[in-house]
C-alpha cells in the first residue's frame, strides 16, 4: 500500500505539471507564469517554496535535539521576516512590472548598469543556494528509506528526476500549481503525524510530561545542550529577516505576483501560517524522544520517518511519504527554476536588454536555462549522496551566505548614495567573512556568524557610499516606484511598532527558568502563539492603510511596454 500511494501521488504531481505546461511565451511565461499569481496562489507557492525538507525533517530533528526552544526562533522569526515582503517585495514588483525584470540580479542591473556587480550577486545566490538545494534530495532519500525501504540513493534520485521533468515541461506555471497540492499534502502529513504519535505516547500532554520528567532542558531556554543562548536566539530572529527574502526562488516570486495586493495578503497571513505549521514538526520531534531515545546526531533528522514507520500502520506511512515529498519537491522545483534563469540571463547574458523600459523578457527561454536546470539538479543530487552535516547545519550556513546580500538590495532600492563599486566590495567582504567563519578564523561574539558577516557587508557599503562624492544618478522613475505612500511620521510609528515586535521576541528574562507546563507545553510557547497572531493583525492593518493611501490608483496605471 505504501508504494502504491507513493506512486499515485507522484503520478498526480507529474500530471498537474503536464496539464500546466506553458503556452507560447518567453522567459516571462516560463519563469514568472506571465506575472499572473493572485493572492491565494502566491501565498500557497510562497509557503510551499519556503517550507521545505528542512521544515519537515530538519525541524523534527531539531525538536528532538534541542526541544521546544527551536519553535519560536523558526515560527515567530519567519513571521517577522514577512515584513520584507513590503520593504523589498512591493518595490521589486513595481520595478519588475515596469522594466520587465525576470531575475533578482536584474534589479541591480537597472539600478547601476554594472555587469560585474550583477554577475557577483547572481553567482553568490547560486553558490549558496546549491547546498540548500541538496537538502531536498537528502530529505527524500531519508523518507523513502525509512518508510518504503527504498535505498537512500534511489529515493533521492527519484525525487530529483520527477522535479526535473515537470519543471522543464511547465516552468513556474506548473511549479505554482503543484505547490498548492504539495503544500496541502505536507500540512496533512504533519497534522496526522502529530495525532498518531501523541496517541502512541498516551496522549499529547501526558507524552510531553513524560519527556519533561526525563529531560526538562527540552522545555526551557536555551534548549538542550545550551545551543540557543540569548545571542544565538536573537541572531536567528534576525537571520530569517535578512536571509529569506534573498532566497532567489522567493525573490523571483515578487516579480510573478499579479499585483501588490497579492504580496500584502501573503505578508498578512504569513505569521499565522508559520505559527501553526512550524509547531507540528517540532512537537513530533520532542515526542520522538520517548520512542527512540539516544539517537546519534546524524540520525535525528530521520525521527519523523522512524515514528511513522512504527506507529502509522499502512496508511499513515504512505501519507507521510506524500507529505514529505510535497515539502521537498515544492522547494526543489522553485530553486532549480530560479537558478536556471539566473545562469541563463545574468551569468551567461542570454537575455533581452534589461534596464530598458519595455524589455519584457518575451524572448523564448532558450536551451541554456534547461541545461542549467538539469546540471544543477544533478549537482544537488551528488552533493546529497555525501551530506556534510545535519540538515539544520547545512541550512544555517546557506542562510549566512545569502543574508550578506541583503544590505546591497536594500541600499539599491532606498539609498541614493549607494554605488555599484562599493556594492560589489560589500558582497566580496561579506562572503569572505562567511568563509572565514566557516573555518573558525573569526570570533563569533556569541552570535551566529551570519550577523557579523552582514554587519561587515553593511559597513563596507555604508562607508563607501558616504566617502563617494558623486553617486550614479537614480533612474527618473525610481523614487516613484520605491516610495511607500505614508508620511514620514507615520513611517516612524510603524517602524517603532515592528521594532517592538522584535524586542519582545528576545524574552531573555525567561531563559534558564525551570519549565512550567500547561497542557504539556512550556508556558512561554503560548506567549509566542499570541505574538504570531498580533503580528499578523499588525501586518493586516498596515496593508489596509497602504490600500487606502493609493495602491488602487497605482495598479490602474498600465506598465510601459
Amino acid at each position: 500500500m505504501r508504494a502504491a500511494v507513493t506512486v499515485a501521488y507522484l503520478a498526480a504531481i507529474l500530471a498537474v505539471g503536464v496539464i500546466a505546461r506553458r503556452r507560447r511565451g518567453g522567459d516571462e511565461a516560463f519563469f514568472l507564469a506571465g506575472r499572473t499569481l493572485g493572492p491565494l496562489i502566491l501565498l500557497a507557492t510562497m509557503a510551499a517554496t519556503n517550507f521545505s525538507g528542512f521544515t519537515v525533517l530538519g525541524f523534527s530533528g531539531a525538536g528532538y535535539r534541542l526541544g521546544f526552544a527551536f519553535y519560536p526562533v523558526m515560527a515567530y522569526g519567519t513571521g517577522l521576516m514577512a515584513l520584507s515582503f513590503l520593504l523589498i517585495g512591493v518595490p521589486a514588483w513595481r520595478l519588475g512590472r515596469r522594466m520587465g525584470l525576470i531575475t533578482p540580479p536584474e534589479l541591480l542591473t537597472i539600478r547601476y548598469g554594472s555587469r560585474p556587480l550583477s554577475v557577483a550577486f547572481g553567482a553568490a545566490m547560486a553558490v549558496f543556494t546549491l547546498p540548500y538545494l541538496a537538502i531536498q534530495p537528502m530529505a527524500a532519500g531519508y523518507a523513502m528509506e525509512g518508510i518504503l525501504g527504498l535505498p537512500y540513493e534511489a529515493g533521492a534520485g527519484l525525487a530529483t528526476a520527477l522535479v526535473l521533468v515537470y519543471v522543464l515541461l511547465g516552468g513556474l506555471r506548473a511549479v505554482a500549481r503543484t505547490d498548492v497540492i504539495q503544500g496541502a499534502a505536507m500540512t496533512a502529513l504533519l497534522a496526522a503525524g502529530l495525532f498518531v504519535v501523541a496517541r502512541a505516547s498516551g496522549g499529547f500532554a501526558a507524552g510531553l510530561e513524560s519527556v519533561a520528567d526525563g529531560s526538562p532542558e527540552h522545555f526551557c531556554r536555551p534548549g538542550a545542550g545550551g545551543g540557543l543562548a540569548v545571542g544565538v536566539w536573537a541572531s536567528y530572529m534576525l537571520l530569517w529577516f535578512l536571509a529569506d527574502p534573498m532566497f532567489p526562488q522567493l525573490f523571483q516570486r515578487f516579480y510573478a505576483a499579479r499585483g501588490e495586493r497579492s504580496i500584502l495578503r501573503t505578508m498578512s497571513l504569513y505569521p499565522i501560517m508559520t505559527g501553526a505549521l512550524f509547531f507540528l514538526p517540532v512537537a513530533i520531534g520532542v515526542l520522538g524522544r520517548l520512542h527512540f531515545p539516544g539517537l546519534a546526531e546524524s540520525e535525528t533528522d530521520q525521527i519523523l520517518p522512524l515514528l511513522m514507520d512504527r506507529f502509522g500502520g499502512d496508511w499513515l506511512p504512505a501519507l507521510a511519504v506524500a507529505g514529505l515529498l510535497g515539502a521537498i519537491l515544492s522547494t526543489m522545483d522553485s530553486q532549480l527554476l530560479t537558478l536556471g534563469s539566473i545562469v541563463e540571463r545574468d551569468l551567461l547574458g542570454l537575455r533581452a536588454a534589461a534596464g530598458r523600459e519595455g524589455a519584457t523578457g518575451r524572448r523564448r527561454a532558450g536551451p541554456a536555462a534547461r541545461v542549467t536546470v538539469a546540471v544543477l539538479a544533478v549537482a544537488g543530487y551528488l552533493l546529497a549522496l555525501r551530506p556534510p552535516a545535519t540538515i539544520l547545519a547545512i541550512a544555517t550556513e546557506t542562510f549566512a551566505g545569502l543574508a550578506v546580500l541583503f544590505p546591497v538590495v536594500v541600499a539599491a532600492i532606498y539609498w541614493p548614495r549607494a554605488t555599484s563599486g562599493w556594492s560589489l566590495a560589500s558582497i566580496l567582504a561579506g562572503e569572505s567573512a562567511v568563509v572565514l567563519y566557516h573555518f573558525g578564523l573569526l570570533p563569533g561574539f556569541g552570535l551566529l556568524p551570519a550577523i557579523p558577516a552582514v554587519a561587515v557587508s553593511a559597513a563596507v557599503l555604508g562607508v563607501g557610499g558616504l566617502v563617494t562624492r558623486e553617486a550614479r544618478p537614480l533612474p527618473a522613475f525610481w523614487r516613484e516606484e520605491t516610495t511607500l505612500p505614508l508620511a514620514r511620521q507615520e513611517k516612524r510609528l510603524w517602524a517603532g511598532l515592528f521594532l517592538g515586535f522584535f524586542i519582545l521576541s528576545v524574552d531573555w528574562w525567561r531563559f534558564g527558568s525551570p519549565p512550567r507546563l500547561v497542557a504539556g507545553m512550556p508556558v512561554w510557547i503560548f506567549y509566542f502563539f499570541g505574538l504570531c497572531a498580533l503580528l499578523s493583525i499588525a501586518y493586516l492593518a498596515l496593508a489596509r492603510r497602504l490600500a487606502g493611501k493609493g495602491r488602487a490608483a497605482r495598479q490602474a496605471v498600465p506598465p510601459l511596454r
